[in-house]
């Protein structure tokens, strides 16, 4: 396994994130939210979508779900867990760059640029960089779905006092570029009655 730089990046290469995997293996029930998650998304986008990027796809459920609502959807990924990553690049139409998100670099641009539940295990110090490789690889749009708290906190996650970090991700990014808009936002419920979520609150945001 490759060193990298902090302490969540190696966390999260290593075996907290194999167990990661093992936690969150797609179900029937898991899919169809991811489904319901994704076209929601998709609704409220209104322009088309014909390339994405996923900063952190693990196993790939998300990119899963749109390949199957979009199937003309070309589909990159950038993993940091190498089991994960083997796992994501099995499906069709999905190409992975396994590494850090930290550290890619790519001269593509895709109209969609999008982080569901991976801002808050970066360490806030990087989260600059994060910001501006989702802000400069994308055409038009950009997803995140995070824990939403209108301070930064941090919180304690299975026995570690450094990798969960709560705050206002998307009012940074709206406030580091003033050419980004609010389209929408929401929260996924985990007590949804028919599709629940992880209690995450999404954004969708374009460039003007």
């Amino acid at each position: 396994m490759a060193n990298f730089k902090t302490e969540q990046e190696n966390c999260w290469a290593g075996n907290f994130g194999n167990a990661y995997i093992e936690r969150n293996l797609q179900t029937a029930k898991s899919q169809a939210s991811r489904l319901a998650f994704w076209s929601n998304i998709l609704t409220n986008i209104p322009g088309g979508v014909s390339s994405c990027l996923e900063f952190g796809p693990n196993i790939g459920l998300n990119l899963n779900a749109l390949g199957i609502l979009l199937p003309e959807l070309r589909m990159t990924g950038v993993e940091i867990n190498e089991k994960a990553a083997e796992e994501c690049a099995k499906l069709d139409r999905v190409s992975v760059c396994k590494g850090s998100i930290l550290e890619f670099e790519t001269k593509e641009k895709f109209d969609l640029t999008f982080t569901c539940g991976v801002l808050i295990h970066i360490q806030p110090e990087s989260l600059p960089k994060v910001y501006e490789k989702l802000y400069e690889y994308s055409n038009r749009y950009i997803v995140i779905s995070e824990y939403y708290n209108p301070t930064p906190t941090v919180i304690e996650y299975r026995g570690h006092s450094n990798l969960l970090f709560k705050r206002d991700f998307a009012g940074e990014l709206l406030d580091k570029y003033k050419d980004l808009r609010l389209l929408n936002y929401g929260f996924s419920y985990h007590r949804d009655n028919h599709f629940p979520g992880g209690d995450g609150t999404w954004f969708i945001m374009e460039k003007s």
